[in-house]
């Protein structure tokens, strides 16, 4: 008997979602054995991106770009695109969010000579003190993820940071968060067990990349149903 490829992954997908919780305590757990973070903060940032929802629009982007006031020729968010997957009329793309993992043990801050990248020991987010940065470029280097650049304004290391010094100190969501018209980002304090955050990565199977290089990072992915699945 045939059995379609969307029949096949939904049915993994509710395998998957079986274990879902048992992930999650695993991953909570993970995260708090890094050193590098005050285990007596009851604040940690983390994002959940759910590719099934996001539509690919951009409005993250231009959203961080506006409040964040980043500069032309580079991003703190990107969304990329691949496919199409399928064959039409049955045809579907897969997004992929780009940007800072906020990871618990950073390779960015190890290597930093300045002391200029840090986690911040009240919110758990990766953060860079531009009065300290000297441009040497090491951070960039350093992360596994290549979502660090140099801001051409102020020749200074720069991503994002959960919009630290904009949204989250007027005690507002994300900008990326708010302009998600389908809902596809979740922020929140993965420390409290009654946040949106929290109860999405108990009710959703999710991923993290690179997760074998003991990184631990903060942003979670539910996997998209139709097309490849990226681990």
């Amino acid at each position: 008997m045939d059995i379609s490829k969307r029949h096949f992954l939904t049915g993994c997908g509710t395998l998957i979602a079986g274990f879902s919780i048992y992930s999650v305590a695993r991953e909570l757990a993970e995260s708090e054995t890094a050193a590098s973070v005050d285990q007596t903060k009851t604040i940690k940032y983390a994002m959940v991106h759910d590719e099934n929802l996001c539509i690919g629009c951009n409005a993250c982007e231009q959203a961080c770009r506006q409040v964040n006031h980043v500069p032309d020729g580079v991003s703190r968010v990107v969304i990329n695109r691949s496919g199409p997957y399928g064959e039409y009329p049955n045809q579907s793309y897969r997004f992929s969010r780009k940007s800072c993992r906020h990871c618990e043990d950073a390779p960015c801050v190890k290597v930093c000579p300045t002391g200029a990248a840090y986690i911040d020991p009240d919110t758990g987010i990766v953060d860079v003190n531009p009065d300290r940065c000297v441009g040497c470029q090491y951070c960039i280097a350093a992360c596994p993820y290549q979502v660090r650049f140099i801001n051409p304004e102020t020749r200074t290391a720069d991503k994002c940071d959960f919009c630290k010094e904009t949204q989250l100190k007027q005690g507002k969501l994300p900008a990326c968060v708010e302009a998600c018209p389908t809902n596809a980002l979740v922020f929140g304090n993965i420390r409290d067990p009654e946040s949106e955050l929290v109860k999405t990565l108990k009710s959703k199977p999710t991923y993290r990349a690179k997760t074998d290089l003991g990184t631990h990072p903060k942003l979670f992915h539910v996997s998209t149903i139709d097309g490849e699945i990226v681990l």
